[in-house]
């Protein structure tokens, strides 16, 4: 049988989605509101500090040795686009400009850092460690410790070429090395601050849409029965008021007793709770086909599941019971349960398929094999030859208790 078929069977509509509904889209928040969250502003605060702090006390040094403002104002300039370069390197939200014009943006605070050393020697020292900091940040390995390393030796060379004793050599070189991974550290961790902020609203968004998910689920897995049964019941009913008004009544008490079995799995849904039988489910199952009509087999060749198995095989034969009576045209259903090489099967067969159902119906099939699989089972669903079909789940045995004999016939 083919993969549309079966889920035709189960309802499902083409390219129907598991959890796509209305209300959630892909742009909205756990709350409903956009999905993106404020930048975590504290840490950018404490990175652009800084890197003011850095340049306050460059301006200090160049206007304590020349008191020229028109010789120090093109200094202090060039040193707070340097620190600009440095800031688009942690701002969110600019990972594809830093992609494309990262390089570019490089080459502008390289030359804004050897250029103005003709004038100011070894008071720019400081800008220094902020173009090695951007090699660690711009480059990957092995060329971002490379140019690091070149950049910090370079240090070395100014304070060479301009005469200084070793020295003032030896704390120009340790500066710049000591600066460059102090504003590399102090990047990436704002950076990893606001993928990590970022990371927690993703996880928020997809606790919802889990939780939507399975609500989902429920309801389509213990209502669509109840619903199913209590529309079944009815037409009994109303057959049976003009000749049989006893048993009328007693299917309408019927009737009413699936209803509150209804609210009560609603009220289970709310609460993230449900826990289901399968040996109450086969006695259910098989008072409900027999209603309609059908003949029920039950074969229990195996102990009956407990826990998690218990409750997941119960929903499998509920919704292949609601999908007999809502889709097929069905004479005869076998229910099978044994085990085999520590694996609990349940076999569900019916001789009635009848053509699609019109409309979307639901996610039956995907939402029990997402069921079953969380258990490490499997489910199928398969056209037999001779117009059988039948519905497979296998979970691991797991813990087990002794199987009831199946409910006599009335």
């Amino acid at each position: 049988m083919t993969s549309e078929r079966v889920g035709e069977e189960f309802g499902e509509g083409p390219g129907e989605a598991l959890g796509e509904g209305p209300g959630e889209g892909a742009g909205e928040g756990p709350e409903g509101g956009p999905a993106e969250r404020p930048v975590p502003g504290l840490a950018l605060g404490i990175l652009y500090t800084a890197l003011a702090a850095f340049l306050f006390q460059v301006s200090v040094n160049l206007f304590a040795v020349r008191s020229d403002a028109w010789h120090v104002l093109p200094g202090v300039v060039a040193f707070a686009v340097i620190s600009v370069c440095l800031m688009l390197h942690a701002q969110p939200g600019l990972e594809r400009a830093r992609r494309r014009y990262g390089r570019y943006v490089f080459l502008l605070q390289a030359l804004l850092t050897y250029l103005p050393v003709v004038a100011y020697h070894g008071l720019w020292g400081a800008a220094g460690g902020f173009l090695a900091a951007s090699c660690l940040l711009t480059f990957g390995s092995p060329w971002n410790w490379a140019s690091y390393t070149a950049v910090v030796l370079s240090m070395a060379g100014v304070g060479l070429y301009y005469d200084y004793d070793g020295q003032s050599i030896s704390y120009l070189t340790t500066s710049t090395m000591l600066t460059g991974l102090m504003v590399f550290g102090l990047i990436r961790l704002v950076t990893l601050v606001v993928q990590l902020h970022e990371a927690r609203g993703l996880l928020a968004r997809l606790a919802v849409s889990q939780e939507r998910m399975r609500f989902s689920r429920d309801l389509h897995d213990l209502l669509g029965y109840s619903l199913s049964a209590i529309t079944l019941k009815s037409e009994v009913a109303i057959r049976l008021v003009p000749e049989h008004p006893e048993r009328a009544v007693e299917e309408l008490e019927s009737v009413l007793g699936v209803s509150r079995q209804a609210l009560s799995d609603v009220r289970a849904v709310a609460t993230s709770y449900r826990n289901m039988s399968l040996g109450n489910e086969l006695d259910a199952a098989r008072a409900m086909l027999e209603a309609a009509g059908i003949t029920v087999d039950t074969v229990l060749e195996g102990p009956m599941p407990v826990g998690p198995a218990d409750t997941v095989l119960a929903t499998v034969l509920r919704e292949a019971v609601t999908n007999m009576l809502r889709h097929s045209k069905v004479q005869h259903c076998r229910v099978e349960l044994g085990t085999e090489q520590e694996v609990l099967r349940l076999l569900i067969h019916n001789d009635g398929v009848s053509g699609p159902a019109p409309g979307r119906a639901g996610s039956g099939l995907r939402n029990l094999r997402t069921r079953v699989g969380r258990l490490g089972g499997s489910l199928t669903a398969d056209r037999l030859p001779g117009g059988t079909f039948r519905v497979a789940a296998s979970v691991p045995a797991g813990p087990v208790k002794a199987a009831s004999p199946p409910p006599s016939r009335p």
